[in-house]
Formats: structure tokens, sequence, C-alpha cells
């Protein structure tokens, strides 16, 4: 053996150089690291082909591998590092020959291009990155950004530290909108670190406070970061669980875990949510505190401009922004908890599904029995068989079969008695709007408050009109018509609530871009769609706000604009309340009418896109935001293809399966995860995200993935593990990316002092994660997939 190591360490070791030099020589990452794996194979084969290269291998031969195998080891759990003792046989690292080894990687590497580039399942949502990457960069370049930061600035300023509070709001914002780490980092550098400096702000809390809000996108949705990983994770853990499951001898993951081995990028989003939050509110709590300390590097500051506001008391402000917001959306939880609001639909299908079985399959070997009962436990088997010889006495289960038109009468029927009273889709119009008059009246106080008081009376009477008139089976033309007038008058109200909004700087500021955010994520949160129609919806929303602020600077009528945003609203809420399908045999008058006005709609809204498109490229701003579009793009896509080729070397001579083999040489399932989040820490210092995603976790994946953790935890303590990890000195990311914008007078060891705080506050929260899981899986577990 080389140096006393063995041949696939050494191999390991040559890949791991490789990579570092390339990294280092200044070709761009997306070509150094290909090149990198090319470079490491031509090595590792020339060794290996001179004899140099030796891998000691379990001699499965022998007397005391197969007396360990007749114990009831499992093979997969057989390794030298568990079971040293074992004889080895010496062989090459390359097992048939590194041509037989280059000819396999060379069609694997062709495959999953395929696979993963071209086409395949993962292509879709893979085209999420490209939409939400051009969602963040058109905010960023229509100095939407900007506005925003002002604006938050004038609002915390005059608390202590409030400018520092000011960029943990704007970052939490521009996370949600871009996900970019870079880009957020250079943005919020070069507009808050300048004024924070000017007014009085030490350069270690300004530089801490801006670094660590920038990598809020690690974390906050929609992150690319959460999508890339959502993308993986699901493949590692779906694999490794069927693993899993048929080294205990059972047939696949669903018999030993009761459940499908699942896990997508909207889930992830649902996972991510209390964790981003919470880490912003950290962030923040710390900069209020260090200003209450040292209040002379973090003081107050009084925006010298003069606004007309109306004079709002703190407990008219309480009311309409906090207590009655509240009690609306908390409200309608509740009663959708109690069954008052919820789905009317009556839609049954014309085929009976089999009779449900029991909460576990019992029918399994003993092996996967023991196994089952180990993890589900006793009673839980014990109750599953309960449930197998319960439906066996009543003559087994009931097979599915098509319906008669009396069981389809039958099904409505009940479907129709058990209907709520209030139905989910004219809720959510009542909260919406009734949201919107609450705001309003906290805006302006001092303001006529009839049209508003009328407006809520007009949400009342809707609400009033579904219990006593309108039923499950009423169409829902019959259910507009019922509605219309105090829809109409609701309407009237909120046309006088917007334009005492647009009236307030914060609001007119802040209601565009949320709005948006939460269009984006609620589709994908509530269910109601996936990640890429989501990000679509983004980018065209970005690009809609980013021409209204170009026609608003020049002064310009933005109305074909607004008319399209309403048609956009107008055709989501058609397609979810009628049927436009015209090409059925029996359409109603309602569906026609219903299908001409989406399409008058759908031609609008393009019609709209196509003008907002046009702005943006009059004014030298769409050309920007696709070439920083296709650059970040085509540098993702780049790095995925080459990090493929890498880890094909990787698995060519062992690798892969060596590291798997040490990792499952130990006993205790959080030992390996901590072994590996510490690698992925130190690697994080010299790799961006893309390339530990698409290097390390593929190779260390089947291991994490494959135990008793909630695959959903894993990932986002793997995603809060690499922003820390991007935040540390002396090599993480974020501060090099805030070194290249900040002014002279800023120092590197600024930089250094500020950040060490925040990086203490991430480890918290990392602990916080380890030990309280529940942050991360309560709101999936509340909202469902």
């Amino acid at each position: 053996m080389l140096f006393g190591l063995d041949g696939v360490e050494i191999g390991l070791l040559i890949v791991f150089l490789s990579l570092f030099a390339g990294i280092l020589s200044g070709f761009p990452v997306a070509f150094a690291i290909p090149g990198a794996g090319l470079f490491a194979f031509t090595i590792i084969a020339y060794l290996d082909a001179s004899g140099i290269l030796i891998h000691q291998a379990i001699d499965t031969g022998s007397d005391a591998y197969r007396a360990l195998t007749a114990s009831g080891v499992h093979p997969d759990m057989i390794s030298h590092f568990r079971y040293p003792e074992l004889p080895t046989v010496g062989v090459p690292v390359f097992e048939r020959g590194w041509e037989t080894a280059m000819d396999r990687n060379i069609s694997f590497i062709v495959n999953r291009m395929n696979e993963r580039v071209f086409a395949g399942q993962s292509i879709e949502t893979l085209l999420a990155v490209l939409m939400f990457v051009m969602m963040g960069i058109t905010l960023e370049r229509s100095k939407i950004a900007n506005d925003l930061l002002t604006t938050m600035a004038r609002v915390f300023g005059p608390l202590p530290g409030g400018l520092a509070v000011s960029v943990v709001v704007v970052g939490a914002f521009l996370a949600a909108s871009t996900g970019i780490v870079g880009a957020t980092v250079v943005t919020m550098g070069l507009l808050s670190l300048p004024t924070m400096l000017r007014n009085g702000y030490s350069p270690e809390l300004s530089t801490g406070v801006i670094a660590a809000s920038g990598t809020l996108g690690q974390i906050i949705p929609p992150s690319i970061v959460l999508v890339l990983l959502g993308t993986l994770s699901g493949d590692l853990y779906s694999a490794a669980q069927e693993a899993r499951a048929q080294s205990f001898g059972c047939t696949d993951a669903l018999t030993y875990l009761g459940r499908p081995a699942v896990v997508s990028v909207g889930t992830l989003f649902q996972a991510a949510m209390l964790p981003g939050i919470l880490l912003a509110g950290l962030y923040a709590g710390y900069a209020f505190l260090y200003a209450l300390v040292r209040p002379q590097n973090a003081p107050a500051v009084h925006s010298g401009e003069h606004t007309q506001h109306a004079i709002i008391t703190r407990q008219e402000a309480l009311t309409w922004f906090f207590v009655v917001p509240a009690i609306l959306i908390v409200g309608t939880v509740v009663l959708s908890q109690v069954g008052v609001v919820g789905s009317q639909d009556l839609a049954v299908s014309n085929f009976a599904q089999g009779g449900e079985g029991a909460i576990l399959r019992t029918n399994v070997s003993e092996t996967c029995q023991a196994a089952m009962i180990e993890l589900h436990g006793q009673a839980k088997w014990d109750l599953a068989v309960a449930q197998q010889e319960a439906i066996m006495a009543a003559g087994g289960l009931e097979e599915g079969h098509e319906l008669s038109a009396e069981e389809i009468t039958a099904a409505i029927a009940a479907k129709a008695a058990s209907a709520a009273p209030i139905g989910t889709g004219i809720a959510t119009i009542i909260v919406l709007l009734g949201l919107v008059l609450a705001t309003a009246r906290g805006v302006r106080p001092a303001d006529d408050g009839r049209p508003l008081v009328i407006g809520a009376t007009a949400l009342a009477v809707i609400a009033l009109l579904d219990v006593l008139f309108i039923h499950p089976a009423m169409s829902a033309g019959a259910t507009l018509l019922i509605i219309a007038i105090p829809l109409v008058v609701a309407l009237w109200a909120c046309k006088h609530a917007a334009s005492r909004l647009a009236s307030n700087e914060l609001t007119r500021v802040i209601f565009p871009p949320l709005v948006l955010i939460v269009a984006v994520l609620g589709s994908i949160l509530g269910g109601i769609t996936n990640p890429t129609p989501a990000a679509a919806l983004g980018a065209g929303g970005a690009i809609l706000l980013a021409a209204y602020r170009k026609l608003k600077e020049e002064g310009r009528d933005p109305w074909i604009i607004i008319w399209s945003t309403f048609a956009l609203i107008a055709l989501v809420l058609l397609g979810a309340n009628f049927d436009l399908r015209i090409t059925q045999a029996e359409v109603a008058v309602e569906g026609y009418l219903a299908y001409l006005a989406a399409a008058v709609c759908f031609m609008f809204a393009c019609f709209g896109l196509i003008y907002s498109g046009w702005v943006l490229l009059r004014t030298s701003v769409l050309g920007k935001i696709v070439r920083e579009t296709a650059k970040v793009t085509s540098m993702v896509f780049t790095i995925l293809v080459g990090s493929q080729l890498l880890n094909l070397v990787v698995i060519s001579f062992g690798g892969e399966h060596y590291i798997q083999q040490f990792l499952k040489s130990f006993d205790s399932e959080f030992q390996v995860f901590l072994i590996v989040m510490l690698v992925l820490f130190v690697l994080g210092f010299v790799l961006d995200f893309l390339e530990i995603i698409y290097i390390v976790i593929p190779i260390v994946g089947p291991v994490i993935y494959g135990g008793t953790f909630d695959p959903k935890w894993v990932t986002i303590m793997i995603a809060v593990n690499l922003q820390t990890s991007f935040l540390t000195p002396p090599f993480g990311f974020a501060l090099f990316y805030l070194r290249g914008v900040a002014p002279a007078s800023v120092t590197t060891g600024h930089i250094y002092r500020g950040i060490v705080p925040f990086v203490l506050i991430q480890v918290v929260g990392l602990a916080l994660l380890w030990f309280v899981p529940g942050i991360v899986t309560i709101v999936p577990d509340l909202i469902g997939n």
C-alpha cells in the first residue's frame, strides 16, 4: 500500500486535491469541477494500471465472512470498519480495469444528463430555479429593494438599532423573493452599509447584520437551495428507505414504514417557514439588545424628510393592524376546524376505491415483522393485526368497483349533508377583503369610516347569504348572482380602502411585493400548485411590478398593468369556480360565459405582460435581467452536469461505497449525522452550496436519509448548517461578497468581528432545531401535503 493508505483512500485524496486545485485555479467553478474529475480519473487510472493502488477488500470467500453472514448479519452491514478482524485480499481499485469504468461513466453521464437536464421527472422542478432567479433579479434591478430599505429605515429608524432591524426585515423580504445569497448580500451591502455608517453605526454591527441577513435566502422559501435540495433529497430518501426495508426482509418501503417514502419541494418550503422566521427574529432581537447596551454604536435615526401622514395612536395601530387581522384569520381557522367553514364540493368519482386496509401490512416475513415492531412499537402492530382480523372476518378487503347511478346519488347526498355552511372560496374572499378594509382603517383612522363599515357589513351579508340561500348543489353562476350585490358593495368599499392605502408610503412600497410573495408561497404552501407554476407566477408578477414602477417614474399612467393584474386575478377565480371545459357533451350557458370571460382575461393578461416586457426593454432593464438570469441559471445547470461527472469518478473506484461503509460503522444515528454536519460545515468554507448539493450530498445521502430521521428535518438542518458555514470566518462566502462592495474604511477585521455574534446565533438556531425538531415538522403536519 502506498504511504500505508488503502488505494481507495488515496483515490479520494486525489479527487479532493484536484477539486481544491481546480477551484483555486481561477477557472469558472462550473468548468473547474468536471475538469477536476477528469484530471483525478486520469491520475487514479494510471496509478491503478501501474499496480500502485491496492484496495484491501474483505475476503468474501473466507470462513469468518461466511460465519458472520450465517449469524444473520446483512452483507451490506459488513465492512472493514465494523469488523476489522475479517480477512482481506488485495484487489485493484478499478474492479474490471479503468477502461471498463470509463465506458460505464460516459454512458452513465449521458443518461444522467438526459434525466436531470434535458428530460425526466426532475426537469420540471429545476425549471422553477430559472423563474425564481428571474423573479429575484427583476425585483433587484427595478430598485424595488431600494424602496423597501428606504421605507423600512424610516419606520424602524427612530428605534434603538432601528436601521439594523430594518436591514433584517428587508433581508427577509429579499430572501423570500431572490433566494440567492450572493445577490442579496451584495444588494444589501450597496444599499444599506453606507447609510448605516453615515448615521453612526459601528462597522462591526453594520457588516454583521448585512452578511447574516443576506444568507436568509438559504432557508426562507422560495429558496433555490431548497428547490435543488428537494429534487435530490426526494430521490435519495426514496431509494435509501427501499434499501433499508429490503435489508430487514420487507418487500418495499411502504410495507416497512406504513407510508410512502416521499418528500417534495413544497413540503420543504412548509418545513422551512418557522426556522427562517426564527433566525430572522433572533437577528433582529440581537440588534435591538445590542443597541440598548451600546446605544452609541447603534443610535436611533430620525428621518429629516417630512411626510404628510395621519396621526395614529398606539391603540389604533394595535387594533387595526394586529387584533382585527388576527380575529379574521384565527377565527376562520377555528371555524374550519369545527366544520362551519369548509369544502362544498359535491364531485364524486364513478369508481369506488377498495376498502381501507389496516394501518400496517401484517402479511410479512418474521424478520420484517420484528423490524416493524421495533420501528412502530408493539401496540401499533397489535392494532394492525386486530384490524386485519376484523377485515377478514367481514369477508376480506372490499375491491374497487364502478358505482351504479343509485350509489352515485347516495354519495352526492352524503357529501351534501356533511358540507360546511360557508364555502372555503367565499370565506377566503371575506378574509382577504376584510384585511384590506382593516388595514385601510388603521392607515387613516381619522378619515370617514362609513365606506369601510359599509364594506364590512357587505362581507357579513355575503357570509349570511351563503349560510341561508347557497347550497352545495348550486352552480357557480347562481352563487355569483346571489352574492353579486353585496360583493359589488364590498369591492366599492375596497376601492376607497385602496386609495387610503396608496396614500401611505409604507403600504404603497411594501404591499405590491408582499402580495407577490404571498401569492407565490401561498400557492405552494397551501398545496394549490407545485413550485414550477408558482415560480412562473412570481416571475410574471415581478415583471409587472418592475414595469409599473418604471411607468410611475416617467409620470405615465400604468393603467394597462393595473387592469392586467385584475385580469389575472379574475382568470384565477374563474378557473377555480367554473368548469371551463367547453368540449364536453353538455355545457351550460354559464360555462360558455365563464369560458369567454376567462379567454378575454387571459388575452388581456398576456397583453399586459408583453407590454410590461416592452416597457422594461425600452428603459434598458430587460436586457440586464435576461443576461443575469441566463448567467446564473447556466452556471447552475453546468455545475449540475459537472458534479455528476465528478461523482461518477468517485463511484467508479469505490470511493462512495467506502465513505458510506465508514458512516455505517457507527451505531448511533445522531453520531453519524453529527459527523456529516461537521464535514458539510467545513466544506462550506471552500465549496459553494451548488457543489455541496451535487457532489457531497449524493455520497452521504444514502446513509443520512436511510435511517429513522424525518427527511424534512434532515434537509432543513443541512440548509441551516450551510448558511452557518457561509457566515463563519475566515472563509465564509458571504463575507467575501460583502468585502467586495464594502468601502475602504471597513476592514476585513471589522467584518470578521461583526459576524461572530451572528455565527453564535446560527449555532443557537441549529441547536434549537436539533433538540426541538417540531419547529421544522409542525407546519407540514398542520397544512398537509
